[in-house]
């Protein structure tokens, strides 16, 4: 029998997850390639045979995405998988065309073959973009549900950028885990918010296996996402974030209009930062696309660490990196606080160590901050070489985890946003209510 020859595009996350849920113990088809985007430092190795099974011996090799032409026409390719998230819809299509130019099907697989089901009910929270506010939404809802009396994993999705077989299945609930697991900025700055808050939070790579292990310790799981992917886990309550800063976003992106069209309920975010006839539009679009969702509203307060009288200060502003990267985003919450306390933002573009300026080159629309880039030693070392050569005041780091420890530097303070609800009828009442209609139905 003809196996049909595949190539899966993606970015370390969905690629692998929907080759272990779909195509790992499928006989009729051969995986070639996974092809990489988005995440530094991925191409070149392979997807280990430890996680690859029984059909895959030597494992499989993860390449470059500008290598699909030729490896579709040295491989005779039948189908070309795309496997990431958060690319605008033309972008997607771009990538069909080069698919279908060489003979090969487009496939996209779906939430139906994809989503693992689980014997505990589980909540995810979803966006149309990166940087939406999942993160802080998912450690408030985490909060709720423990008052509530319930054990709350939380599962995120995945981030394996070290070593793939010693990640198939993470389990963190200190900071030391994170540290023996040798995890990259982008990592500790989900893990260790929950962690903080008492969550004990599981990742990886093989999320049947990390499924089964939050089981056996939760009432209830949260799924925390990532892009704005659709979750892994078939979801019993699905919260999907739209951002007030970028109207229009919601339905133009992929997979976010997907999952803003999955949503039983939708939270504008960031909205006191919208103007009214903003805001109505955007409900009015949310709305159309999916009538049958609830509809709330929050926000994003922002605190300065301390309070200091930061007027007249040079500050560099260290931000949130996916939000800034592939979210599209030209700064974050830590440029809006230093402009409300009156203090001068340094540019450190002109600083930047060559693999961060790499960054800058890739992703113009970055403004004058610095993108918490982190994936490896080297990003580390560098972004601490930018911070060092832009010699501000203060560094503002409006990142979720103590990067100044994690650096060894002096003078950063940090800047914290949390969720709020901003609606009379909000997502804890929400969120209760459907708590209420589980107990009914005899949850613990």
């Amino acid at each position: 029998m003809q196996r049909t020859r595949i190539v899966i595009m993606g970015a370390a996350g969905r690629d692998f997850h929907n080759f272990n849920v779909v195509y790992r113990d499928d006989p009729s088809v051969e995986i070639i390639a996974f092809t990489a985007a988005q995440i530094a430092g991925i191409a070149s190795r392979r997807y280990p045979p430890s996680l690859a099974g029984a059909h895959y011996p030597q494992g499989i090799p993860i390449v470059e995405e500008s290598a699909l032409e030729t490896l579709c026409r040295e491989r005779d390719l039948d189908q070309v998988v795309f496997a990431y998230s958060d690319l605008p819809h033309v972008e997607v299509m771009h990538r069909a065309s080069r698919a279908l130019a060489i003979g090969a099907d487009f496939v996209l697989l779906g939430p139906n073959r994809t989503m693992l089901q689980s014997s505990v009910p589980v909540i995810a929270i979803s966006a149309v973009r990166t940087g939406c506010g999942k993160s802080q939404t998912t450690r408030w809802l985490s909060g709720l549900l423990r008052h509530h009396g319930l054990r709350v994993a939380v599962v995120r999705h995945p981030m394996p950028y070290g070593v793939l077989e010693r990640e198939a299945v993470q389990r963190f609930a200190t900071l030391e885990d994170l540290t023996t697991a040798d995890c990259t900025i982008e990592e500790r700055e989900e893990y260790e918010p929950h962690l903080a808050a008492g969550n004990i939070v599981f990742a990886g790579v093989d999320y049947a296996r990390i499924l089964a292990l939050a089981e056996q310790e939760a009432d209830i799981i949260l799924w925390d996402g990532g892009n704005n992917d659709f979750p892994f886990f078939r979801p019993s309550l699905h919260l999907v974030l739209v951002d007030a800063l970028r109207p229009g976003h919601e339905t133009t992106y992929h997979p976010g209009e997907t999952v803003l069209r999955m949503a039983n309920i939708v939270v504008v975010a960031k909205s006191d930062n919208a103007s009214t006839e903003t805001l109505q539009q955007l409900e009015a679009d949310v709305r159309r696309v999916n009538p049958s969702a609830a509809l709330t509203r929050a926000t994003s307060p922002l605190r300065i660490e301390g309070n200091p009288d930061l007027r007249g200060k040079h500050v560099v502003i260290v931000e949130d990196g996916p939000t800034l990267t592939h979210g599209g985003m030209p700064y974050g919450a830590g440029y809006v606080a230093a402009k409300q306390a009156g203090a001068i933002p340094v540019d450190p573009r002109p600083y930047a160590a060559p693999e961060i300026a790499g960054a800058y080159a890739a992703y113009p629309h970055i403004g004058p901050v610095l993108p918490a880039l982190g994936y490896s030693h080297a990003q580390l070392a560098a972004l601490k070489a930018t911070l060092e050569n832009a010699s501000a005041d203060v560094i503002l780091v409006a990142t979720p985890i103590d990067l100044g420890t994690l650096l060894g530097m002096p003078n950063v303070i940090r800047v914290h946003y949390d969720f709020a609800e901003a609606s009379g009828h909000g997502l804890g009442e929400m969120v209760q209510e459907f708590l209420a209609g589980l107990r009914s139905r005899s949850m613990p």
